[in-house]
């Protein structure tokens, strides 16, 4: 089976090393931070869409997006693993979905050199593919991230037809883009979105702990 997971807020606690990077950016260009504990309601659709919610209002341009990316990236790329930590029970059951012979993949919004660099350094050598943001894709919700998952992992094209997949994730972002592609999802509640939202949103499997999800693996 192809086990699917979202990155930020589902594997990995990321919110304080990406909250510090957006802060820096902005005050090197003097726009006003924000607490750390706002940043979760920002993150789900890639870093410029963080910082244009991060700005205020009458700067949200694409120019001055590119300008405080200009100053994010390069710190984040120095600082991603700072803070950043597994949420408890993550290495335990990638370990056990290993053992058992799961293919598990990463699809993440975050861009892709900087999804490659935390998945590995905190889980190497543990995914059979990670993507992320790449020039020339859309980003989820479009379900094309999860296709190129399967073309690279079962050689699908096209067609998923057959294929054993799962996704989890913690976003309604997550939720949509399973759906867009045609493969079960199941949410975590540990993450950036509360419960509450997911269930009022309708999402249908919810889990609490990362041993849930063994429930949901055939």
């Amino acid at each position: 089976m192809i086990i699917i997971f979202d990155l930020d807020g589902t594997l990995l606690n990321t919110i304080d090393d990406l909250g510090y990077a957006c802060n820096h950016a902005l005050q090197q260009l003097g726009y006003p931070v924000h607490p750390i504990s706002a940043y979760p309601a920002m993150v789900g659709n890639g870093i410029n869409n963080l910082i244009r919610r991060a700005l205020p209002e009458a700067e949200r341009t694409e120019e001055n997006v590119l300008r405080v990316r200009a100053h994010f990236v390069p710190y984040y790329d120095a600082h991603n693993v700072d803070y950043t930590r597994p949420y408890e029970g993550i290495p335990e059951l990638l370990s056990t979905l290993r053992q058992h012979g799961h293919q598990l993949a990463v699809a993440s919004n975050k861009y892709q050199a900087a999804t490659q660099h935390i998945v590995e350094h905190f889980f190497p050598g543990v995914f059979a593919c990670v993507l992320g943001e790449r020039e020339g894709v859309e980003r989820k919700p479009n379900p094309q991230i999860v296709y190129d998952i399967l073309a690279a992992l079962k050689n699908v094209q096209g067609s998923m037809v057959n294929v054993q997949c799962l996704y989890l994730g913690d976003s309604l972002v997550d939720r949509d883009t399973a759906q867009r592609a045609g493969v079960p999802f199941v949410a975590c509640s540990w993450g950036f979105v509360p419960r509450a939202q997911l269930l009022a949103a309708g999402v249908k499997h919810i889990v609490d702990s990362p041993s849930e999800i063994l429930d949901f693996i055939k």
